[in-house]
């Protein structure tokens, strides 16, 4: 019967052919997360090699068995967690590291691995492992790759995960200094998504990691609220990260108002109120959305994270690209509700009595808190909402001016100019909004709940709002899935970029093997039901 060799985990993820050379058995890899709490073993046994794919569950499973009957090899797996973040990269690489020694003690005893449980586990008496010089081509080829590639591929064919080729790009919608966002349709159904593509070489040397891997957490966790972009799923090739999110094709919120140069009442009203629920969910997950809009964060990114010691530098930036920006992170969908799209600066783990200091943002949303630095918390959102809310009546932000210098005083010490046009309850939510004393700021002391309880919102029900009963007060009349009419010419005219479509197997690092880069581990993600195609 053969035996086999356990070959562990490099940290820094080495050629697989260079470590096979120490190894002249058979081998076990235990290398990857699929899912959370689902991880893919490579077995070697004799010139066949496979991939199980198996749970935490199963694990546990497993190891309840052999240690009732081999008590005296004191096996152990990690323990369960209840509470807790499963995507943390430190209780990823401990629970790793834990199943690795589990697996490495049972391919080392011969008494283990031989085991019927164990064989079982490994689907080592499997016929389809068995050598057969009939295999497809592409199988042996993929096979091959494994030995050979800097990076571990996908696997067998009859486990196909999500991959660039799984796509036709279409077009591209939007970019950014770290990459760029397009039109994709995938393949198995011919849905339509947006697939933001960013460079893990651009990110690393900005060190924004902890942003992009930010933005992946609160999209994991805002998938089924109506007015936030959903995450279907992400994955990455050696070089590129890549986010599969919902399509959204009514355009930026303020491509409209730019058009129209103010919106009626009524319309701002059914915004304000979208966004305010969206933000209101957010801070029910504690997470503070920082700054409703963000200009050219991702898409159209010119400075992205700023300290504020670095304060002229930051006017400098501002001062060079404020004729250019633009709100980028208000969408309407097809019939024209708002969805709230890029959580890059979404600051995660914040309660209503909690702050945070870091500083970065839309000079003309920023909070007079934000500005001098101080700690700030959820009442930043709702300034925010304030300065929409402003900006959609009266056509410019409430305290904005082309010299930023004088914008910051006017956002500091200037009084709230509201000229006539609007009602009375319109009057008061804009300057309860846009207190400059965040303790005294609406929503400081119920958050979201203050907000529903405005006379503004009075003629709103909630309820309805949030089950889409209400109809928009505005239909971008969009043709179609497809249809890009409300995107910049200058992105969609661009010439899709070879790179984002097509990844050699061995350059796939997914949900469902070893990360490329500790800095993004746990940055893939399947889904758990409806698109479990992978």
């Amino acid at each position: 019967m053969s035996s086999i060799n356990f070959m562990r985990i490099k940290t820094d993820y080495s050629p697989i052919k260079s470590l096979m050379n120490f190894f002249f058995c058979n081998q076990v890899l235990l290398y990857c997360f699929l899912f959370p709490q689902v991880y893919k073993v490579l077995v070697s046994v004799g010139r066949s090699e496979w991939f199980v794919f198996r749970r935490y569950a199963e694990f546990d499973k497993l190891y309840n068995t052999l240690k009732k009957q081999f008590p005296a090899m004191a096996l152990k797996i990690p323990a369960k967690r209840i509470f807790g973040d499963n995507f943390d990269p430190d209780f990823i690489k401990q629970r790793r590291a834990g199943l690795n020694e589990f697996i490495q003690n049972l391919v080392r005893y011969p008494e283990l691995y031989n085991h019927p449980d164990v064989r079982a586990f490994l689907q080592m008496d499997s016929p389809k492992h068995q050598s057969d010089p009939s295999e497809d081509e592409d199988e042996r080829s993929t096979q091959k790759l494994h030995s050979t590639s800097q990076n571990i591929n996908l696997g067998p064919s009859g486990n196909p995960h999500a991959k660039p080729t799984d796509f036709d790009f279409l077009k591209v919608i939007g970019k950014g200094s770290f990459g760029k966002v397009l039109l994709a349709k995938r393949k198995l159904d011919g849905k339509f998504y947006a697939v933001k593509v960013l460079q893990k070489k651009v990110v690393l040397n900005r060190k924004e990691q902890k942003h992009i891997m930010a933005e992946r957490n609160v999209l994991l966790k805002n998938v089924k609220h109506p007015f936030l972009v959903g995450l279907h799923y992400s994955f990455q090739t050696t070089e590129k990260l890549y986010f599969v999110l919902d399509f959204v094709n009514g355009g930026e919120l303020f491509f409209h108002l730019q058009r129209e140069r103010s919106f009626p009442e009524h319309r701002a009203r059914f915004y304000a109120a979208e966004i305010a629920s969206a933000l209101g969910y957010l801070h029910s997950i504690k997470i503070v959305y920082r700054y409703i809009l963000i200009y050219l964060m991702y898409f159209l990114q010119k400075c992205l994270f700023i300290y504020f010691s670095e304060y002229s530098v930051l006017l400098f930036f501002f001062f060079q690209f404020n004729r250019d920006l633009k709100p980028e992170n208000i969408l309407l969908d097809s019939v024209g509700h708002v969805v709230l799209t890029d959580f890059g600066l979404c600051k995660e783990g914040i309660a209503i009595s909690d702050t945070t200091t870091t500083f970065c943002g839309t000079p003309e949303y920023l909070a007079p808190e934000v500005i001098r630095k101080q700690p700030y918390d959820n009442t930043v959102d709702w300034w925010c909402l304030g300065a929409v809310l402003y900006e959609m009546l009266y056509g410019l932000p409430p305290f904005y001016c082309r010299d930023v210098a004088e914008m910051y005083d006017n956002i500091l010490h200037k009084p709230l100019s509201l000229r006539p046009g609007v009602s009375l309850t319109a009057w008061s939510i804009l300057e309860e909004l846009l207190e400059k004393n965040r303790q005294n700021r609406l929503g400081a002391k119920e958050d979201f709940l203050e907000i529903q309880n405005h006379p503004f919102f009075e003629s709103l029900s909630w309820t309805d709002l949030v089950q889409k009963r209400i109809p928009p007060p505005f239909n971008p009349n969009v043709a179609g899935p497809d249809d890009i009419r409300n995107f910049d010419a200058a992105f969609t005219e661009e010439t899709v970029p070879y790179s984002v479509c097509v990844s050699s197997d061995y350059s796939i690092v997914n949900a469902s093997v070893l990360e490329a880069d500790d800095a993004f581990v746990g940055f893939s993600y399947a889904p758990p039901s409806e698109d479990l195609f992978l």
